[in-house]
């Protein structure tokens, strides 16, 4: 497992994402999609593991899942189940905002 730190203080990153905005960042040889639902960040795979849709194109819903642009699949953010098909997870990785920036275990 590999640690990634983005930003350098907490508020430097809470400006990095709008509230429920998905990003596609590169974390060394690998893309992935963040998206903030208030002071909580989410991080996961940024295909989807159904059709490899790009999940940096769909949406994030009222439930915390994020919505695939391709089949309306719908994963859950914190732990990837998938709530509404027949298809494997999601990937996600665990975060932490710390004083010097937002962690992503990867």
């Amino acid at each position: 497992m590999k640690t990634f730190i983005l930003g350098r203080t907490k508020e430097e990153v809470q400006g990095l994402l709008r509230e429920k905005e998905i990003k596609t960042v590169k974390l060394g040889d690998q893309k992935i999609c963040l998206t903030r639902i208030g002071e909580d960040y989410y991080a996961f795979e940024q295909n989807c593991p159904h059709r490899m849709a790009n999940l940096g194109q769909g949406f994030i819903n009222n439930f915390k899942e994020v919505i695939c642009p391709l089949h309306a699949y719908r994963f859950d953010l914190k732990t990837g189940k998938v709530s509404n098909a027949q298809c494997p997870d999601l990937r996600v990785f665990r975060t932490e905002v710390t004083d010097s920036g937002l962690k992503i275990f990867v």
